[in-house]
């Protein structure tokens, strides 16, 4: 879950669908870690499902697992062009990052059972 920044020109927009998947693959930047950069040609597969739930916060479904691949994939023209509210590498600061996991399903390594999690966003 995120809150993605206000943009004055929400008419920009009007391509990207309630739903839907992003696809961009990306790499690290070298000249300016940490961050991370799209490159269709050398960087690694990174899958995003998005459903927007109002204007400004969207529902995130990592496919992969990427660095930065939920935060690039929101700022990036070719994502959602929308930089997640607080993101300094890829937005603008604010007072927190708002992105939050507000759920994690995974099988214990040891026991093998079925471990699932639920935190609502504190910001919403």
């Amino acid at each position: 879950m995120a809150i993605l920044e206000d943009l004055e020109d929400l008419d920009n927009l009007d391509h990207l669908d309630k739903t839907g998947t992003i696809s961009l693959s990306l790499r690290p930047d070298p000249m300016n870690r940490p961050r991370q950069v799209v490159d269709h040609e050398h960087g690694k597969r990174a899958v995003t499902d998005y459903e927007f739930l109002s204007e400004n916060v969207v529902a995130l479904y990592p496919q992969t697992g990427r660095t930065h691949q939920l935060r690039i994939h929101c700022a990036h023209p070719e994502g959602l062009g929308r930089p997640i509210k607080g993101d300094e590498l890829y937005g603008t600061k604010a007072d927190r990052l708002y992105l939050h996991a507000e759920q994690i399903w995974f099988r214990h390594p040891i026991t093998g059972e079925d471990m699932h999690f639920v935190s609502p966003p504190p910001f919403l």
